[in-house]
């Protein structure tokens, strides 16, 4: 309860500025993490059902498993340019989400270091205006470097989600690509 309390002072005490920062960092970190999640659970599903189509094609099989995105994509039609198309496909389909992750990761210590200029701009304000104490000064400095730890915080899940991902995805295409290869006899 008692860091409750200190959050609600400290929101108190800081400037509007500060709050709409914290805000849209708050709202990053929860959009980051949804996006994580949701693409994280898709992409694993989908790695696992062409690993499984691409085990029945080295067994024989001349066409893909059933649940596969190769069988919906080529629907019989198994060719290069076919082929090409559902590469495109899925690359587009496996990597959505990652634009926003890409924007999270660079933009977001920016926004924390917004939230902290203008609250050290704030406390200088003070001091000129005041006779304020070192320990005020500090204290308020100290408030101030919230902004840009948040903003780290959120850049340092953001990269790394996108790293994940961005792996799962490629894992993803290499599967189907491996499929459409032994499909297409190369």
């Amino acid at each position: 309860m008692k860091q409750f309390d200190l959050l609600v002072d400290y929101l108190q005490n800081s400037n509007y500025i500060t709050i709409a920062v914290l805000g849209v960092l708050s709202l990053y970190f929860i959009i980051v993490n949804w996006i994580f999640l949701y693409r994280y659970i898709i992409l694993s599903l989908q790695k696992r059902n062409e690993a499984h189509s691409l085990h029945t094609i080295q067994m024989g099989n001349k066409k893909p498993a059933l649940n596969s995105f190769l069988h919906r994509c080529l629907q019989n039609r198994i060719n290069e340019q076919t082929g090409e198309y559902c590469i495109f496909k899925i690359t587009n389909e496996s990597t959505k989400g990652l634009t926003f992750l890409s924007i999270a990761a660079s933009t977001s210590p920016f926004i924390g270091l917004l939230g902290t200029v203008v609250s050290i701009l704030e406390t200088f304000y003070i001091m000129g205006s005041t006779k304020a104490s070192l320990a005020s000064i500090s204290a308020s400095i100290g408030e101030a470097l919230i902004a840009t730890a948040a903003g780290i915080f959120v850049a340092i899940f953001s990269y790394t989600y996108h790293l994940i991902l961005k792996r799962k995805a490629f894992e993803l295409v290499s599967f189907v690509k491996m499929q459409l290869d032994l499909l297409l006899g190369r």
